[in-house]
């Protein structure tokens, strides 16, 4: 195991940034009647995953995210020795916001707790989870291959997090990210859909990565 500060703190502010602008989207459309709605909600994910990942990707490349991070060091993007303080530094930041939205905002929304729609059934609600984080994924690893950096990168990021709440958040809840759902499970004590933003974002990540790993292997082959 390896510990960088670099990387610790540029993973905790982003994801601390990250889950403000996640969850308190969600706690101040509930506060306004939640007249403010969706697309309020998806372009605050926007806006937020803009600004963390312009600002802290050159230090950590912006994982913010457990699942990401695995899927990271599964296409040797992240040494495995680093994962702990990526993880280390995720939970931390994700529970910092959590605690920020609750004290500055208030107690709405569960703290912007994501839920499925279980009128759909499981494998529905599952398979769009699984399905939105594959588009995280796989627009990731093609922002890598592009070797696109900065706000572009940001931007990139924060538009496919945001197309995915807007059309798979009223399925799924459109999480793609363990520590952006467990960290209002933490404050509220409500744990059970904690299971599908655990599984789902890891088997989203996983297909991609892999895949991505296998061609990288076949062009050093050939």
């Amino acid at each position: 195991m390896r510990f960088s500060v670099r990387i610790f703190m540029a993973e905790l502010l982003g994801t601390f940034g990250l889950v403000i602008a996640a969850t308190g989207s969600i706690v101040y459309d509930d506060i306004h009647s939640q007249n403010l709605g969706l697309g309020f909600i998806s372009l605050m994910h926007l806006l937020g995953l803009w600004i963390v990942v312009s600002v802290f990707g050159k230090y950590s490349m912006a994982h913010f995210n457990p699942a990401v991070t695995i899927g990271f060091a599964i296409t040797r993007h992240a040494r495995w020795s680093d994962v702990p303080t990526y993880l280390v530094a995720q939970c931390v930041g994700g529970m910092l916001g959590s605690v920020f939205v609750l004290y500055t905002l208030g107690h709405h929304a569960d703290l912007g707790l994501n839920r499925p729609d279980y009128s759909l059934g499981l494998p529905f609600f599952f398979g769009a989870e699984v399905l939105a984080t594959i588009f995280l994924m796989v627009g990731i690893l093609c922002i890598v291959s592009t070797k696109v950096h900065g706000i572009v990168t940001g931007l990139v990021v924060g538009s496919i997090v945001a197309f995915d709440v807007w059309f798979l958040g009223p399925v799924s809840g459109a999480s793609m990210n363990p520590i952006r759902s467990l960290a209002p499970v933490v404050m509220t004590g409500i744990i059970h859909d904690v299971w599908l933003y655990i599984t789902a974002p890891l088997l989203g990540v996983l297909m991609p990565a892999l895949l991505y790993r296998w061609r990288m292997n076949l062009q050093r082959s050939n």
